[in-house]
């Protein structure tokens, strides 16, 4: 889930029905519907919140100057310019009370794209400006943009674009409340536009039959490689095609890749980043199983630019690749999850015969997450091997650093803008564990106020996807694990099978098979930290996640009644309903390999609701009226059948949220009931309790 570890899918019939109940909140078994304020919560909260947040960053090509992305809690982001050591840093001045975020470095290192909004309406544009001069906005835009790309030519500028939108493009955002036709009409397509870097009329490149994804600028500037499916677009990533195009206005494309008919490794999964290499002959890009786009995850595949076989480039290899980059034609530089680690490798394509990998050199290993801020784990490079990434863990607050592509780089710290926050959370540890013949890791929190002669409560925390993982970052402010830590629990967040980190194959090790083998992945991991730490006390275990880790928490608690609370985040009760229920099936047949109505068995195997009577765990559920990717039709089900068995139950009801929580009292809300639930049934209380 990147914000909150994601993982559903995008749905909107259901929500028809849902939404004429005219409640934000339900409960049972709560004489106190809203708890009141947690003095020590809010002052975890309050620490989290003083961590200025780091966004986009960006090296020069000549590697003389740095910008990136500044915001502090509840200011307006703004955009710092700095030398390639940090110092001398100013900040670039758009106006009184506008935002400017996401700058980017032209290819000759002259100018500074960014976005930015000085209006009341969240409209962003396009600005370029250059050192010591004022910026000049170059669009006058009424839609959605990002990801904006110089030409390799700086003579134009590429954007992802829908015009007129009503919200932000992905599944995260709020669902527009459903109307009319469902799925024909309101469509908002996201394309390509480019407008000239000086500014003029914005032209649209690629046709409105096609929702663009991502993309990439061929060497010589005059075409375009992206992905994109038929609209609407958040219900086909998983069926997207790779195609090329002339970079001229509606060109028409050639799919060069369809993993549908594609008869090797690929069939039936997704991709992600491609990249041209220097010469324009080859398209490298990520394929794999993904349960998200930007949760980009799989093996390196390679083609020809004309179109061919794409070659899986790294077959067995027990890390996932996350972003590629071509620093020669035979040289690709990868970011990779190992292991709930980052680490950065260098490796070189054979040049006779069928391509291959060789090499793998590992420049960086880090326990750390590390972005410029484009895409997943991928770093702004200069032209002299040196590049820079924001970077944060959990004992470290992000900063911008920057490191040199060799081996045993290290990251030099440039920015020190967070130097004095210190962790209110407890040591953080890497533990691995075996079980059915896979190694397992997992990040273990230790109580803030660690004691070994104490005994204490420890919850599990699963991560969303479940194509996904755990990485060390610094927490924001809502919910996760640091405030658990912080209140005094040890905190296990797994990365069971189904995860990133140790190869295609074990992520691939839970289709059809969703909370079996995962769920006995997190049991024996469990088992483990109380084999190492003594002091955990096995009569107070709970279970939490968000998106797929909703769907865990309530699944694993039909499983087993080892967990003794349980908080559902954005969950899934019922594979069957919630199949029909959404308008993004396409997500669900290549993790259960048919639809509910050829293979109803699988779903019914993993449903919750099949297995709701076995429940006697007290779990507190939560969820955004307008989530499109988990549902809230989904927790109504599995709060309403607790109720009616009797098992200890709430419900709370977000309006006007997402997937993603938007508003901080809502996040702030959630984290607060989450500890207040932990607190009541595994909390210090109990035990006093226990012993009278």
């Amino acid at each position: 889930m990147q914000p909150m570890s994601f993982l559903c899918r995008r749905t909107l019939p259901f929500l028809l029905c849902f939404l004429a109940v005219p409640f934000t909140a339900v409960a049972a078994n709560a004489t106190d519907t809203h708890p009141p304020a947690n003095p020590k919560v809010r002052a975890i909260l309050a620490d989290l919140g003083k961590a200025r947040n780091l966004g986009q960053t960006s090296l020069s090509s000549d590697g003389k100057h740095l910008a990136w992305t500044e915001r502090e809690h509840g200011n307006a982001s703004r955009i710092m310019v700095s030398d390639a050591r940090g110092e001398g840093s100013e900040q670039i001045d758009i106006g009184t009370d506008c935002t400017a975020s996401d700058p980017l470095w032209s290819p000759d290192s002259r100018a500074l794209l960014f976005e930015g909004d000085c209006g009341k309406d969240g409209q962003n544009d396009l600005y370029v400006t250059t050192l010591n001069a004022k910026p000049q906005q170059i669009t006058h835009l009424k839609g959605f943009v990002e990801h904006a790309a110089w030409s390799p030519d700086g003579d134009r500028i590429g954007f992802l674009y829908v015009p007129g939108a009503t919200r932000p493009a992905g599944a995260l955002a709020a669902m527009k409340p459903p109307s009319g036709v469902i799925g024909v009409e309101g469509l908002e397509i996201q394309r390509i536009a480019a407008v000239n870097s000086r500014g003029g009329e914005v032209e649209l490149l690629t046709p409105e039959k096609l929702h663009v994804y991502e993309f990439d600028w061929s060497p010589d500037s005059k075409k375009l490689a992206y992905v994109a499916a038929p609209p609407p677009g958040e219900n086909n990533w998983w069926v997207a095609q790779l195609y090329t195009a002339p970079a001229t206005p509606n060109a028409q494309p050639t799919s060069i890749v369809d993993p549908q008919k594609d008869s090797g490794s690929l069939h039936g999964l997704q991709m992600a980043v491609p990249r041209w290499s220097p010469n324009g002959s080859q398209i490298a890009f990520i394929g794999g199983l993904m349960s998200d786009q930007g949760a980009t995850g799989g093996d390196v595949y390679l083609l020809p630019s004309a179109g061919g076989p794409a070659v899986n480039l790294t077959p067995n290899v027990s890390v996932t690749s996350v972003w590629p980059y071509w620093r020669d034609d035979h040289t690709l530089l990868v970011s990779e999850v190992s292991g709930g680690n980052s680490r950065i490798a260098s490796y070189t394509i054979s040049e006779s015969g069928s391509p291959k990998l060789s090499g793998g050199h590992v420049l960086l290993a880090t326990p750390a997450g590390i972005s410029d801020g484009r895409e997943a784990m991928s770093l702004s490079i200069a032209k002299n091997g040196t590049f820079a990434v924001a970077s944060s863990s959990f004992e470290k607050a992000p900063e911008v650093y920057t490191g040199g592509l060799k081996p045993d780089a290290q990251l030099t710290q440039v920015t020190h803008v967070n130097d004095a926050l210190k962790p209110a959370w407890g040591k953080a540890e890497s533990i691995e564990w075996t079980n059915d013949g896979f190694r397992i890791q997992g990040w273990l929190m230790l109580p803030a106020h660690y004691d070994p002669a104490k005994k204490y409560p420890l919850v599990v925390m699963v991560h969303g996807g479940p194509s996904s993982a755990v990485v060390p970052r610094w927490p924001g402010a809502g919910f996760g694990g640091a405030p658990l830590s912080a209140m005094d629990y040890f905190v296990l967040e797994p990365n069971p099978r189904g995860s990133y980190g140790q190869g295609e194959k074990f992520t691939m090790a839970n289709r059809k098979d969703f909370g079996y083998g995962d769920l006995r992945d997190i049991l024996a991991g469990v088992d483990a930290v109380e084999k190492k730490y003594p002091s955990v006390d096995d009569n107070r275990l709970g279970l939490t996640g968000w998106s797929y880790g909703g769907f865990m928490t309530m699944f694993g608690v039909t499983q087993t009644h080892r967990f003794h609370a349980a908080v559902a985040g954005a969950g899934i009760a019922n594979w069957q309903s919630y199949y029909g229920e959404n308008s993004i099936d396409q997500w669900m047949l290549p993790f259960f390999g048919a639809s509910v109505y050829d293979d109803p068995a699988v779903y019914a195997k993993s449903s919750a609701i099949d297995f709701i009577r076995k429940v006697k765990t007290p779990t507190l559920v939560v969820v955004g009226d307008r989530d499109g990717e988990c549902p809230a039709p989904q927790s109504f089900e599995f709060w309403h059948a607790l109720k009616d068995a009797g098992v200890p139950t709430q419900l709370v009801v977000y309006p006007n949220e997402g997937h993603g929580f938007r508003t901080p009292e809502h996040r702030i809300d959630v984290l607060e009931r989450t500890l207040g639930w932990f607190d009541q049934y595994l909390g210090a209380s109990v035990v006093a309790a226990a012993g009278r």
